[in-house]
């Protein structure tokens, strides 16, 4: 078996909130690089990047050049073909950026080929450790919403039967840390007490604001405070973790597995969140995923809950799936979710299969 042909496409996919009606700006979209890899006896893997922003362009490039270097290689010797990508192209690009958003559309595209050419679900190609994960809401509790608007789509959430979900502070402009820790009050109380309640920071703190707000808010019985400060302070990071009773998350914006290591040597973070993107894509992620069970540690997903379900189901560390449903109005079918759990699907690879009409929509030309 050998690849014929890499083809990309540019998208621009709405960011609205189909789990609560609660967007944070209406009419918002995310560019993103979808990749189709064919080869020669009938099989396409769907592969998918995005975070070029502006450069979008240069991404889809990247994704195009890197996918024509593909051409003729046998699917299957995954390991070899990242090899091939990183000494043709990636020696003089460094381990981030461009280069490994674009290699993780590849790599996640040749694990698809994979479970469809060996006619297994990419979640038991990996290890098949469950075939159920926990799943939270994400998206719908972002921090331009009023408060209202934030109890009200809290309130939605628990009623859908999720059972984990997604806040976030350091909210809009320049509020005190009262204010800070009057809003994740509010979205409890709209919750109760047994809804476990994550909180995002998105690196927009420093280390001792975090030590201050966090342990005002011990109370609430957050189920980890995530990206406290800047990802790359492990130093900072470390103080936080061991400064709070509240589990600290981090991650999902390190690129490659490299920095993973320093920040878990440095116990940085309770929880491992990793970004499929920025890790370079399925192969990368599960290393990291051996690494942190190593020192004792649950891993987390980022985003593309259709895809990351797999990689959590597989491992024994997987804590939880973020359920981020921004790209699924791409496919014809996603997991199933049922009593807060997302059931894995039986079908090949990634189980996903393109909505063309959806994909023809969100085309930019």
């Amino acid at each position: 078996m050998k690849i014929t042909a890499a083809i990309a496409t540019t998208l621009a996919i709405p960011e609205d909130d189909p789990l609560a009606n609660m967007p944070e700006e209406e009419g918002r979209t995310r560019p993103v690089v979808i990749l189709r890899l064919r080869t020669d006896n009938g099989l396409e893997g769907i592969g998918l990047t995005f975070y070029g922003g502006k450069m979008t362009g240069s991404l889809r490039t990247a994704v195009e050049e890197l996918g024509a270097l593909t051409i003729g290689e046998d699917p299957l010797c995954i390991e070899a073909i990242v090899k091939k990508l990183r000494v043709a192209a990636g020696d003089n690009c460094g381990p981030g950026g461009i280069f490994t958003l674009a290699l993780s559309a590849i790599d996640i595209a040749l694990w698809d080929i994979k479970g469809k050419f060996l006619n297994q679900p990419l979640w038991k190609l990996l290890g098949g450790y469950r075939d159920k994960v926990p799943t939270y809401a994400s998206g719908s509790l972002r921090r331009g919403l009023t408060d209202n608007q934030a109890q009200r789509a809290a309130q939605i959430l628990v009623q859908k039967g999720f059972k984990e979900m997604k806040t976030q502070m350091a909210l809009p402009g320049d509020p005190t840390p009262a204010e800070e820790c009057r809003r994740v009050r509010v979205v409890r109380e709209a919750i109760g007490p047994d809804i476990k309640l994550m909180c995002d920071i998105n690196q927009r703190w420093r280390p001792e604001q975090a030590i201050d707000i966090g342990s005002r808010v011990e109370d609430v019985g957050l189920f980890w405070l995530e990206d406290v400060t800047r990802a790359d302070d492990y130093q900072g990071l470390a103080r936080v973790t061991a400064a709070l009773k509240t589990p600290i998350a981090g991650g999902e914006y390190l690129y490659g597995i490299e920095p993973f290591r320093q920040m878990i040597e440095a116990r940085s973070v309770d929880i491992v969140m990793v970004d499929i993107v920025r890790a370079g894509g399925v192969t990368q992620w599960m290393k990291i995923a051996g690494m942190a069970e190593a020192f004792n540690l649950p891993i987390v997903s980022h985003v593309m809950p259709e895809i990351l379900c797999h990689m959590i189901a597989a491992c024994p560390n997987g804590l939880t799936v973020e359920y981020m449903p921004w790209m699924l109005a791409l496919y014809e079918e996603t997991p199933a979710i049922e009593n807060g759990m997302l059931i894995m699907p039986n079908k090949p690879g990634l189980g996903l299969k393109l909505d063309e009409k959806a994909v023809a929509a969100f085309t930019v030309s």
